[in-house]
């Protein structure tokens, strides 16, 4: 704890990333996702959702759906999926009676309504089987906040670390696409009629996607050290982002003032980059009022679609990758920059040395949220 005047500034010891694993379309572990991106491979493809025909969305095909862990009578796919993510991380880090499970998704077990089943489609439902079967001993906690849920709950998760709540966490993330959450986004007239082009010209909307990604924390040094983190809700609109960018603005100004570092100071940006009109331009209009226009910055919406609550540590267990092997990976549907203000689209595959990145997040409500994160000289 250290004094500034009459403020007291409580000081906490350091938060590191040692280990991380994802479910996706593309792969069911971060090292068949990785080749996947690698190869330009997209699993946003033409589907049927439900008694939706035709949309383009990236979700698992059956035979990928039998090689997950799960037996298929006894749970749902969600289910599966959280389980494929989860199960390596668990047993090379067994929970203890001080491990917290954070689970985030904005939809849960959703498509159970139809069923009737209000019981099961509750989220304390999910979360509490799913530390039944991962192993955990304390009570399971649930991050639910729109299209930032990800990236929150890796917030979360090192905030109650940070104060000894817990001595370490495995933050848990999935969604699935289910025909409720297409009519969803349907509604809101925002699906694209083509795979996604973020930041594109030509950009008409969304894509969805599902994955699972899972990510371990703890005060123990790491591979990756959480450098600072905020989530700035500027309450804009129940839909539609701040045209001024204001609550992803101050979100990365908080995230770098925990830093102490001159944000400027990333090699990086993992945008959160949905393809749509609005949420482009906001995220260009924030970038530039930061300075960060000339930085490096991709989506990986293109591939794996909007996966929703796993989003925001999907895209970070992908970002951690890069830094691992300094491989930036381009933004799939890019061409031609169709947004007010510039930005540097990664349009190939680039290699060079990566040591620090920021990962940004926005979502319905005017939730906004934003995380440093840097390789440790360990890894270096």
């Amino acid at each position: 704890m250290e004094t500034q005047g009459r403020f007291v500034i409580m000081v906490f010891d350091p938060i590191y990333i040692d280990d991380m694993n994802c479910a996706t379309p593309l792969g069911v572990d971060w090292q068949s996702n990785w080749t996947q991106l690698l190869c330009g491979i997209s699993g946003v493809v033409r589907n049927d959702v439900g008694r939706i025909e035709n949309i383009y969305t990236s979700v698992f095909a059956t035979e990928e759906t039998l090689a997950l862990l799960i037996p298929e009578e006894d749970s749902t796919l969600l289910e599966r999926m959280l389980f494929t993510a989860a199960k390596p991380v668990v047993e090379r880090h067994v929970p203890t009676s001080r491990t917290a499970l954070i689970l985030s998704t904005t939809k849960g077990n959703v498509s159970f309504l139809e069923e009737g089943k209000t019981t099961d489609a509750q989220l304390t439902v999910l979360a509490k089987k799913m530390a039944e079967v991962l192993g955990f001993q304390t009570q399971p906690i649930i991050v639910s906040q729109a299209c930032v849920s990800g990236l929150l709950a890796l917030s979360v998760a090192k905030r109650l670390v940070q104060i000894g709540q817990y001595d370490d966490a495995l933050v848990l993330a999935g969604d699935v696409v289910s025909e409720f959450v297409v009519s969803g986004f349907q509604a809101f007239q925002v699906m694209s009629p083509f795979p996604c082009k973020p930041f594109d010209r030509d950009r008409a909307g969304v894509s969805l996607g599902e994955a699972a990604a899972c990510v371990y924390v703890s005060k123990e040094k790491g591979e990756f050290k959480i450098l600072g983190e905020a989530a700035i809700n500027d309450a804009n609109h129940i839909s539609g982002p701040s045209r001024t960018g204001e609550g992803l603005v101050q979100s990365v100004l908080h995230a770098g003032q925990e830093a102490a570092i001159d944000i400027k100071d990333i090699d990086f940006i993992s945008a959160h980059g949905t393809a749509t009109l609005y949420n482009d331009e906001m995220e260009a209009v924030a970038f530039h009022r930061l300075g960060l226009q000339d930085i490096p910055v991709h989506s990986l919406k293109g591939y794996y679609g909007h996966t929703l609550g796993a989003s925001g540590l999907l895209e970070t267990v992908i970002a951690l990758q890069s830094m691992r092997s300094g491989t930036l990976i381009p933004t799939e549907g890019f061409k031609t920059l169709g947004v007010s203000q510039p930005l540097n689209i990664i349009e190939e595959i680039t290699h060079r040395p990566l040591n620090r990145f920021l990962k940004t997040a926005s979502g319905f409500g005017g939730s906004n949220a934003a995380m440093i994160i840097e390789k440790t000289t360990a890894t270096q």
